[in-house]
């Protein structure tokens, strides 16, 4: 039995579609997501034929953040940690800096890193019952690293609403 892929991609005519395909965890950015996406993003912005890409999530949700159980199988590891972020700011600064547009199709949740992946596209589309958030302080975590690409995207007292 092969294992599903963690990216899917789809191309219809210079449009592709990369799905996050996780949705038994809500396409938690685990280091393998990360990882899978930012190859996928690479060979997008080579491929001269995709004039545009669409990021979406399969499953109920988008984007559930980083993927917590992961981090504490990991013993919250300071390496894996240090690894980990350092792969999520490599894959945020890919979108951001892609020749070509990359629009986020959101629907269900977006949290934490979920949020900072729909505010580093050029564009989010949203279904009526998307929803944001950055947690992360309500369960004791620092996390306000989405508040960046965030604070880009919308007016200073939403960002701050969202990080409280």
């Amino acid at each position: 039995m092969t294992e599903e892929a963690l990216v899917l991609r789809d191309d219809v005519e210079g449009v592709t579609t990369l799905t996050m395909n996780r949705p038994q965890a809500r396409n938690a950015l685990s280091q393998g997501m990360l990882r899978a996406l930012l190859d996928a993003f690479i060979e997008v912005s080579k491929d001269e034929l995709v004039r545009v890409a669409i990021l979406a999530g399969a499953g109920p949700g988008y984007c559930a953040g980083h993927d917590l159980k992961e981090i504490k199988a990991q013993n919250y590891s300071r390496n894996y940690t240090e690894q980990l972020f350092a792969d999520c700011a490599e894959l945020m600064q890919t979108i951001i800096c892609l020749p070509k547009p990359v629009i986020a199709q959101v629907h269900g949740i977006a949290t934490a890193a979920g949020a900072q992946l729909v505010a580093s596209c050029d564009l989010a589309i949203s279904s009526q019952e998307a929803r944001y958030a950055t947690p992360g302080v309500n369960i004791g975590l620092f996390c306000s690293t989405p508040m960046v690409a965030l604070s880009r995207n919308l007016s200073n007292k939403h960002a701050m609403q969202m990080l409280l």
